[in-house]
């Protein structure tokens, strides 16, 4: 009887066990993914960091309670960074984006720690299976903004506010260039380095510095709203990064280059849900809406804006190449020849002026 007792409730525990872990295995199977993001500035920024945010909220609009979403502003590159993306994966994050180039080295490291969790990698190159990298084709709509800014300045003087000598900004600087070469060689490019993404003062001081060298247009790869500030109280004009800067400076501002990552986060995570996610280096533009201007302000003459919705549908289209030839570096070493397109790696790996960019690259 004891031997028959015992077993009964050997058997009712085991029963009991298998009950509790299914539950357990059902809680789990239903938990929301998890999805972080690492901002190097913050949410607040108005530029970068803002617009990737954005598509943090659309995954969530997106979703609902199928995810979780979260996120660290303010990140140094280098080992906080990789402090921050391992904290990340060890908490249970699925899938984790890292949005500013020095985060590369970080992800990829903790991305090899971490195998069964799927990161992207916003404007690198360095990969691994259980990593991708994106990135905006910025360089379309700077050519863009190069074309209107030629056609704006009236003192032939048009100048750039740098963040860090990376590819991404340096061909963005010579998609500027080359547009305004198109109108006028001779209009002068001045760039000033200020060595940060987001420091609203820094990025104040340079398009003052600016202003006073003679410069009626500024373009900026920074992310805050300071440089389009300080041209709206200098009377220039200027142009808008990262999200639509056109409410900070209503007479100074001509447009906006926006990054629109909401769909690709949101295609990002389905994939991710369907178990179809695979490692690619993905460049969106203006015929994937990833790059938008929104509108050019009415003080553009039309027949301008008319010109630059045109290389818009053409770059669309593939009609046209903003880094089709010929194009010299600054030497006037021919780059491109004449009627060639320059190859796609070397357009990521860009780190030379085009001709008539004075000054040297910043090591």
């Amino acid at each position: 009887m004891a031997h028959s007792f015992f077993s009964k409730f050997r058997q009712a525990a085991v029963l009991t066990a298998a009950l509790i872990s299914g539950a357990n295995v059902a809680q789990a199977a239903d938990d929301p993914m998890k999805v972080g993001f690492v901002y190097v500035g913050p949410v607040g920024d108005h530029g970068w960091t803002y617009q990737h945010d954005q598509g943090r909220l659309a995954i969530e609009k997106r979703f609902g309670d199928k995810v979780k979403t979260s996120y660290v502003e303010n990140v140094a590159e280098g080992a906080d960074a990789e402090r921050v993306i391992s904290k990340m994966a060890r908490s249970g994050h699925d899938l984790i984006f890292t949005t500013s180039f020095g985060f590369m080295n970080p992800t990829l490291k903790v991305a090899k720690q971490f195998p069964k969790v799927v990161f992207e990698h916003a404007t690198g190159y360095k990969m691994n299976k259980n990593l991708a990298t994106y990135v905006g084709k910025t360089y379309e709509g700077r050519y863009v903004s190069g074309y209107v800014a030629g056609k704006m300045t009236k003192t032939k003087k048009v100048g750039y506010i740098a963040s860090f000598p990376i590819p991404e900004v340096i061909r963005d600087i010579n998609a500027v260039k080359l547009a305004m070469n198109t109108i006028d060689p001779s209009i002068e490019l001045k760039i000033v380095w200020v060595s940060t993404w987001y420091d609203p003062a820094k990025e104040a001081d340079a398009a003052n510095s600016l202003i006073d060298q003679g410069v009626d247009v500024i373009l900026q790869h920074t992310d805050s709203p300071a440089a389009l500030q300080a041209a709206e109280r200098r009377g220039v004009y200027a142009i808008g990064q990262a999200s639509d800067m056109s409410h900070f400076a209503p007479k100074a501002h001509l447009l906006s280059v926006v990054d629109d990552w909401e769909t690709h986060y949101v295609d990002t995570v389905q994939s991710v849900m369907d178990k179809k996610w695979k490692s690619r280096d993905y460049w969106g533009g203006f015929k994937d809406n990833m790059i938008v201007i929104p509108e050019f302000s009415k003080v553009i003459p039309s027949d301008v804006v008319t010109r630059a919705n045109q290389y818009i549908e053409d770059i669309k289209s593939g009609a046209f190449h903003p880094f089709t030839g010929p194009i010299y570096d600054q030497a006037g070493n021919l780059k491109v020849k004449e009627g060639e397109v320059l190859p796609h790696k070397d357009i990521a790996g860009m780190n030379w002026y085009v001709k008539g960019i004075e000054g040297k690259i910043p090591k």
